[in-house]
């Protein structure tokens, strides 16, 4: 028994378009959100210097730090795409104490030059994790959105 698929021409050439419409709604989407924690990191980084709120930025593709003490948060539409793929980080060779900022430090004696001194530590002044708490359903949602509407697009015919 031979079965035939009415229209499975049209079907196969909208699925092929599907591909490049969600690559590039989910890299909109992608930039967006970036920009939006970038924004709210800053507004909510302590501000000494300046160096801390400078640092904080997002890069697309493979990101490698200059500094070991930068941290990032690794936000991946794509498994190993990194098309797809955005960081968020903070801390630079400026601003290298971004992550001591962010969870605080105990006191402690210290060594080193001023050996036998006394620190009293430093409370912690969270910005970068409550951001990404924040606006994580958010940005989930706002690919997700993205998604759907560039397949819809796509199996439409482009019509929408």
């Amino acid at each position: 028994m031979a079965v035939s698929v009415q229209g499975l021409k049209s079907l196969q050439a909208k699925l092929k378009r599907l591909a490049p419409e969600t690559r590039s709604a989910l890299k909109q989407a992608l930039a967006e959100s970036a920009d939006e924690m970038t924004r709210m990191m800053k507004n909510l980084a302590p501000e000494d210097s300046g160096d801390l709120k400078r640092s904080i930025g997002s890069t697309f593709g493979r990101y490698r730090a200059e500094n070991s003490n930068v941290r990032g948060v690794s936000t991946s539409a794509g498994v190993g795409d990194p098309d797809l793929s955005v960081t968020i980080h903070a801390g630079d060779a400026k601003a290298w104490y971004a992550a001591l900022v962010e969870f605080g430090t105990a006191p402690h004696t210290n060594g080193g030059r001023f050996k036998g001194s006394h620190n009293p530590g430093m409370a912690a002044q969270p910005y970068f994790f409550p951001t990404y708490r924040a606006l994580k359903k958010r940005v989930k949602s706002r690919i997700s959105r993205a998604t759907t509407r560039a397949a819809k697009k796509a199996v439409s015919g482009g019509v929408r």
